[in-house]
């Protein structure tokens, strides 16, 4: 026990590994008996042909004896030391009676393939063959990566999309790429026209994964190109589940966690692969491990924003009706382990969901106790509610009347002067105009025949000033 927990501190402070080792598995090697339309490689009496209109790059390792060589109009051969071709007299006892071998044609083998690719976390892992599964969408290069095309091969890719393709560096013959410039100027050269071929750009340089929590692979602006290339099998399970960055519905489990910012992706891929991959009963189980940014829906509909996780797919190999119990089984260890552990290694809470139709949840440590404060919180909330409304609805309780508000009709009625005709409110006495007797009596000046033009009316007071009578602007 006290060993298990030793290696379980190592593993902790491990440091964060910035991204994979993507190693690309086809080649065009003349020695490579699957590069040959007959199966074998051509031997003392065979004719070797390529393609005369297919452009191609064939490395050669050793030494070869053939009858005759027909070559193509563009294309070469990279011979390594001691590698070469000639003709033996009287032919070759050993090869039969000869026949006509055809290099295939590489022309149309994929970047965005995701079954042309391997990944592991160290390049010893890739010599090793320790490989590391993937969904679709990251077993192709993600701009963290570093790519590798074997020492002592040659090959030819198609780079095609309608986005550029960032990776982090790009390893050809045993020379590894990191700066642009450079990397442009092998893309110009005769090897590298023949190497790299497609619509899209393939650039290096770009920076290493800086966020301890991991980063998202961002290949899903590829997803169509990716998803193209890859046949799904059909399914004999209840409930197929789709992970995110996978083209196919699976038979398994996936795990949704949510961490916090002390969250180490590698050191918890280590812990998941040594507490329980190592375990006999899961060792045949496949565990894909990414972060994933997931849309958020109110209620179910309406988006309201994004959120990052990390996703946890994990997959059997058995059918039929037994496909996903044995990942079911290991969802719900995980499971257990978050909610013992969850809060020491930065993990807040998970849940899973199985092909099975089985899901569940956990929360892990303190966080517990604010979650199960929240729901308690607003469970008695609607409790309360629906208690006012039904002793509302037995008149127990009354809901008090708001005070009424006057309308803008009588508003607009009460600021009215009044009807057409009707008698006209004149606010107060106007004793210059309204009583004439009580008018100074000034001679020539408010005379009886001026008080007489005074005349009223429902739009106001008219008036005639004798200051500017008529008569005395014509006298």
């Amino acid at each position: 026990m006290a060993l298990r927990h030793n290696v379980l501190l190592f593993l902790c402070i491990l440091p964060f590994a910035n991204a994979l080792y993507k190693q690309w598995i086809p080649d065009t090697n003349f020695e490579n008996a699957t590069n040959w339309d007959k199966g074998s490689v051509p031997c003392g009496n065979d004719q070797v042909v390529f393609l005369a209109q297919r452009k191609v790059s064939v490395y050669v390792e050793t030494a070869h004896t053939i009858t005759a060589m027909s070559l193509p109009v563009d294309g070469q051969l990279i011979l390594a030391s001691g590698a070469g071709f000639s003709v033996r007299e009287g032919g070759d006892p050993g090869c039969g009676s000869g026949v006509t071998a055809q290099f295939k044609d590489p022309e149309s083998l994929k970047w965005f393939d995701p079954s042309l690719w391997v990944a592991a976390t160290t390049i010893d892992d890739l010599h090793r063959g320790t490989y590391q599964f993937s969904v679709h969408e990251e077993s192709v290069p993600c701009q963290y990566d570093d790519v590798v095309f074997r020492e002592a091969t040659s090959f030819r890719v198609d780079v095609s999309s309608d986005h550029d393709v960032p990776v982090k560096s790009v390893s050809v013959l045993g020379k590894k790429f990191t700066s642009s410039s450079e990397f442009s100027q092998y893309l110009s050269s005769s090897s590298g026209k023949l190497q790299f071929h497609g619509s899209s750009s393939l650039s290096v340089g770009g920076s290493s994964c800086g966020d301890i929590t991991g980063c998202i692979c961002d290949n899903s602006k590829n997803r169509d190109v990716i998803c193209a290339n890859v046949k799904c099998d059909p399914l004999e399970c209840k409930k197929p589940l789709h992970p995110v960055g996978h083209c196919c519905d699976v038979c398994g489990a996936v795990l949704n966690v949510q961490f916090s910012s002390n969250f180490n992706f590698e050191s918890y891929h280590l812990r998941l692969q040594h507490l329980f991959l190592s375990l006999p009963k899961y060792e045949s189980l496949l565990m894909a491990m990414s972060k994933v940014s997931k849309e958020q829906r109110l209620l179910g509909v309406i988006p309201f924003g994004a959120t990052q996780e990390i996703q946890v797919l994990l997959l059997d190999q058995k059918t039929g009706q037994e496909a996903g119990k044995l990942a079911e089984a290991l969802a719900r260890d995980i499971v257990k382990d978050v909610h013992n552990h969850g809060s020491n290694i930065g993990i807040n809470s998970a849940e899973f969901q199985a092909s099975s139709g089985a899901s569940s949840s956990e929360v892990a440590g303190n966080s517990a106790g604010v979650v199960v404060g929240a729901v308690l919180g607003s469970l008695i909330g609607v409790g309360l509610l629906a208690g006012v409304i039904l002793l509302y609805r037995r008149g127990i309780v009354k809901i008090p009347r708001m005070p009424s508000i006057p309308s803008i009709s009588i508003w607009k009625n009460n600021s009215e002067i009044g009807e057409l005709g009707g008698p006209m409110d004149h606010g107060y006495d106007n004793p210059m105009f309204d009583k004439p007797t009580m008018m100074p009596e000034v001679p020539g000046l408010y005379g009886t025949e001026t008080i007489n033009s005074i005349t009223l009316t429902q739009s106001g007071v008219h008036f005639v000033n004798p200051v500017y009578d008529e008569t005395d602007f014509n006298a």
